[in-house]
């Protein structure tokens, strides 16, 4: 027997059964689109710059970003996957090819035996340092050159409670 589904149009109307759904007003989706759209423009930016510099995956930089500002502490996989800027679908194999270039080591979790904490090593801060001068002129040539340093910080102030949500 073949199960039906239904799908409810966008524009239909709640009924009882259905929790009502909040719709964002058009300058709220105006905003939405433009904020999805920059970032996948400074995410294209940030590897074809990367990429014709001969250096790793953007990837690496977010990855390894994060590593270097936990320090000798290091991170777990999950905590690097809910720390990284963009989506890393599979933070596991970025680790390994991240250990296995030498810009990380595996420690056993002191609070978990069957964890593991990655921590950069004096290599990943050498490649993460190696980056970081291409990265920022895309920082620059995508966002900076088009706004102010007064509109960029508002811009960081109206983000940071979504950012907060996002991560609690």
């Amino acid at each position: 027997m073949t199960k039906t589904t239904h799908a409810v149009p966008m524009n239909a109307p709640s009924t009882d059964a259905q929790a009502p759904v909040r719709r964002p007003g058009e300058a709220v989706t105006a905003a939405w689109i433009g904020l999805m759209r920059a970032q996948q423009i400074a995410i294209r930016s940030a590897e074809r710059a990367l990429r014709r510099a001969g250096l790793p995956a953007y990837g690496w930089y977010d990855a390894l970003w994060e590593l270097e500002k936990a320090g000798d502490d290091g991170l777990r996989i999950t905590e690097i996957e809910q720390r990284m800027l963009v989506t890393q679908s599979n933070v596991s194999r970025l680790v390994d090819r991240l250990e296995a270039a030498a810009c990380i080591v595996r420690r056993p979790s002191p609070t978990d035996g069957r964890a593991q904490q990655i921590v950069i090593t004096a290599a990943g801060r050498a490649v993460r340092a190696q980056m970081w001068p291409v990265y920022a002129e895309v920082i620059q040539t995508v966002l900076g050159d088009h706004v102010s340093a007064e509109e960029a910080d508002r811009i960081a102030q109206i983000l940071a409670p979504v950012i907060a949500e996002g991560r609690g």
